[in-house]
């Protein structure tokens, strides 16, 4: 399991150690057919997360006091409109990311050095025309494109920074990404 870096020592002092990680929960929404859904980030200027045209799972930040089971749902609703969704798993324990050395100090206005996450794994049990990455009003555009993808594709469509965290979830998620009808749902 990932964990935060060491804390530098004055052999090799870091001007970032100081900085905590940010609050955040994934989600990893698995359709009937066992396929995963996966967004095109918006290219916005001064993206925290990487420029450029990369896919991710749905996540975003914690706010204070909120259950991180409550916080997933309502990111998922918030980037996706997605609201049909079964609980089938949740990550036993937080995973962290830092951000590009680039990016710390200028990403969520320079509070943090990546992201402390938390993922849960939902089966979507609704028709796909309930899925709209058109944010409410207030809301920034988290995503550009949608489409559902084999677990297969996920590492190498992730910006790379984050491809540790995807690979330790998908560790313990992949399992659950097949079709409702396999052997895996027959007891």
């Amino acid at each position: 399991m990932s964990k935060p870096p060491p804390t530098p020592s004055s052999d090799n002092p870091d001007p970032y150690a100081n900085l905590g990680y940010r609050p955040c929960v994934g989600q990893m929404v698995i359709n009937r057919e066992g396929l995963v859904w996966i967004g095109c980030r918006a290219d916005a200027k001064n993206e925290a997360e990487g420029r450029g045209a990369w896919w991710q799972m749905p996540q975003g930040g914690i706010d204070d006091g909120e259950d991180p089971s409550a916080a997933a749902r309502r990111e998922l609703r918030e980037e996706t409109a997605i609201t049909s969704v079964e609980q089938i798993a949740e990550f036993p324990s937080w995973v962290h990311y830092d951000l590009p050395r680039d990016l710390i100090g200028k990403a969520w206005g320079g509070r943090y050095r990546g992201q402390k996450q938390r993922w849960f794994a939902y089966r979507f049990i609704g028709p796909d025309s309930e899925i709209n990455i058109t944010p409410p009003p207030g809301l920034e555009v988290e995503f550009v494109a949608w489409r559902w993808a084999p677990v297969s594709e996920l590492l190498d469509l992730i910006v790379p920074f984050k491809r540790d965290v995807y690979g330790e979830v998908l560790s313990e998620f992949a399992k659950l990404a097949v079709p409702l009808n396999s052997e895996l749902h027959k007891t």
